[in-house]
């Protein structure tokens, strides 16, 4: 369809068309439309084989995944968690439904992840301060991952576990080992935003069997194994369903098509920005293993002729969708009170970044009226 310049383009459109319409109604035409069947095994299935993991389990979202490893594990009450401060709200609001208490990680400067040397000097603070530290839970920002090799050592070394939320990260990889298969189990979101999707839904993965099994276990209720309705612990009513699950399996197949597509979008985005002085993608100094779930770049002031505030306005005039990167955590209303090691580069991404529109729905001729209405901000 021809893009008139009238209709809106969104950051990050779900991307769907004939194969996920061929699974989905093959789904229901099965008659497998309660919570489990088929599909949903089949998509667990497909989905731990790609990453190497034995295990997955599909589940309602993400911060469920996140939720129902922290209840697990018995993490709750007393313990304290190092997280990244510079993530969505629903990695910290998984620690809080356990009553857990979060303690906020700054980042690096360069790809917006949590810094290695300060998750090591909080977990040296808390252990000092005789705090329980069972748990650390690091974020892949936009897409890309964090420095696995410095953040699993650091977690290791102070006896903690590591969930890891790669909510945004499906088919990125650290020196090539997929994101998604890290640490002690790892999370994955298909929300209709993320690289692909299934409306809505996430995933625990993990090569922990009895985990695996427990968190399944949680997700339908935690019913036990009767004829009659058995309950020995609090459930949740969070499995996906098989009609969703047949959503997934057909994005599965597009993955990589898709990754190319935000891909391509990164590569001119950052051609566009190269002469542009104080200008950066984040993240996209070395972003070969990234999937580009997102582009955002980082606008210093002091630098630029223009601002992030300034682009903001002008393509939210022109109906195209941006958005600041993430307000950190430990800067949120609903945070106050709670501590962290923060050294303020957050914050500063905060305030000079901003999110650009890199769906893979996106049309050539959409992502062209894109750079036209930058062009008219920057001066090319």
């Amino acid at each position: 369809m021809a893009d008139n310049g009238d209709e809106p383009i969104l950051l990050s459109a779900p991307d769907v068309g004939e194969l996920e319409q061929e699974y989905v109604l093959r789904a229901m035409q099965s008659g497998w439309v309660a919570p489990a069947g088929p599909d949903l095994n089949a998509f667990e299935a497909e989905v731990a084989a790609r990453l190497g993991v034995s295990h997955a389990v599909g589940l309602s979202s993400g911060t469920a995944a996140l939720h129902l490893a922290l209840v697990s594990w018995g993490v709750g009450p007393g313990d304290v968690v190092p997280v990244s401060t510079f993530t969505f709200a629903a990695t910290v609001n998984a620690i809080r439904y356990v009553g857990a208490e979060p303690f906020f990680v700054d980042c690096d400067e360069e790809t917006g992840n949590m810094s290695a040397p300060l998750l090591e000097q909080a977990i040296a603070q808390l252990c000092a301060e005789g705090r329980s530290v069972p748990v650390v839970v690091p974020v892949d920002m936009l897409g890309k991952c964090v420095d696995y090799t410095a953040i699993e050592k650091i977690a290791r070394e102070a006896g903690a576990r590591l969930l890891c939320d790669a909510a945004e990260a499906f088919g990125a990889a650290w020196q090539g080992i997929p994101a998604g298969s890290f640490g002690d189990a790892s999370v994955l979101s298909f929300n209709g935003n993320k690289i692909m999707t299934t409306s809505g839904g996430g995933m625990l993965l993990t090569n922990d069997g009895e985990l695996a099994a427990h968190v399944r276990k949680l997700s339908t209720q935690a019913r036990e194994r009767a004829v009659h309705y058995e309950h020995t612990e609090v459930g949740y009513n969070y499995r996906l369903s098989n009609i969703l699950a047949a959503l997934g399996r057909a994005q599965l197949r597009r993955l990589d098509e898709m990754i190319g597509r935000r891909r391509e979008w990164r590569r001119r985005y950052a051609e566009l920005f190269a002469d542009q002085p104080g200008v950066r993608i984040l993240g996209g100094i070395d972003d070969a293993e990234d999937n580009c779930w997102l582009t955002a770049i980082v606008v210093d002031p002091a630098i630029s002729s223009w601002s992030a505030n300034e682009l903001n306005a002008k393509l939210t005039e022109a109906h195209i969708e941006t958005r600041p990167v993430w307000k950190p955590m430990h800067m949120q209303p609903i945070s106050q009170g709670l501590q962290g090691v923060i050294d303020g580069t957050s914050e500063r991404l905060f305030d000079h970044g901003l999110t650009l529109p890199s769906g893979s729905a996106m049309t050539d001729e959409q992502f062209g009226r894109v750079l036209k209405e930058i062009a008219k901000v920057i001066g090319r």
